[in-house]
């Protein structure tokens, strides 16, 4: 069997895609997912994203598997990707065009604008520890600036899901951070029953932020949008930025903006065709 695919990244968070319009579930199990996104032996990426028909009135549904084949609720810079992909298949690159997506997380509107940058509405965060899950506060509380134990350190943590759960700490010196040995330590830790998302922000100026971050399921990435709208919230919640800012990943800048009288958060980012193929299946 012959599957077509798209490849196309997002300040450097690379997924493939793949039209999955004529079935209900996904072409590609977790397994065979995995052997796509392996990097010697596969196309190599940081996911898989099937493009499905919409549901709950939606234009369209959005599925995606990890590198490790687990699935999350959504993906900020996969998001930017499919939209540029419906985009290209529907003929209308070039043109403002939003979609109403259905993920695991609620509704996502992204809209391709005219000079390739996708702006989205990423929605409402959720703060509340039951929401984001985490037993770091109480259920109805907000986690902001609580000390976390990780590696033998305490660490000040803020937690904040944008439909998937993100633990943010500020730091002097991103760069500094040791994250292949920290990620696995956070992603895993108790306090988080349904794993996290974990981001170590610089704060350059109020309206600049440089992130470095370990994603559930995919280990350290070259971005993460949805990292990058916890991260904004976070350095809000806690005075370290202001309401807007661009953040800087290791893959490029994303610019946020947090609207508290709206309850949305906007991205605003770039994503890119890379090549297309077909995998034997």
């Amino acid at each position: 069997m012959q599957l077509s695919f798209v490849k196309y990244q997002g300040l450097g968070n690379d997924f493939v895609l793949i039209d999955n319009r004529s079935q209900d579930a996904p072409l590609l199990t977790p397994e065979q997912s995995i052997q796509v996104c392996d990097r010697h032996f596969g196309v190599g990426a940081d996911g898989v994203i099937f493009l499905m028909s919409g549901q709950e009135g939606a234009d369209y549904t959005m599925r995606i598997y990890n590198s490790d084949g687990s699935e999350p609720e959504m993906c900020g810079n996969g998001i930017r990707c499919l939209a540029r992909f419906i985009a290209d298949l529907e003929g209308k690159s070039g043109t403002p065009v939003p979609y109403t997506i259905h993920t695991l997380a609620g509704l996502i509107v992204p809209e391709v604008q005219p000079d390739g940058q996708v702006k989205v509405n990423m929605g409402k965060p959720r703060l509340a520890a039951q929401e984001i899950p985490t037993t770091l506060a109480a259920a109805t509380e907000k986690v902001v600036n609580v000390p976390l134990e990780v590696a033998g350190q305490s660490w000040q943590v803020t937690c904040v899901s944008m439909g998937n759960p993100h633990c943010i700490i500020f730091v002097d010196d991103a760069e500094a951070i040791a994250l292949e040995q920290l990620g696995p330590k956070f992603e895993h830790h108790p306090a988080f029953p349904q794993r996290t998302n974990t981001e170590f922000i610089e704060v350059v100026r109020p309206d600049y932020l440089k992130m470095r971050v370990w994603e559930r399921g995919a280990g350290a990435t070259l971005a993460c949008g949805t990292g990058a709208c916890a991260s904004l919230v976070a350095g809000a919640l806690t005075q370290n930025s202001a309401a807007a800012a661009t953040v800087e990943l290791p893959g490029g800048p994303l610019y946020i903006k947090w609207s508290e009288a709206e309850q949305t958060v906007w991205m605003t980012g770039p994503a890119e065709r890379v090549f297309s193929g077909e995998l034997s299946l």
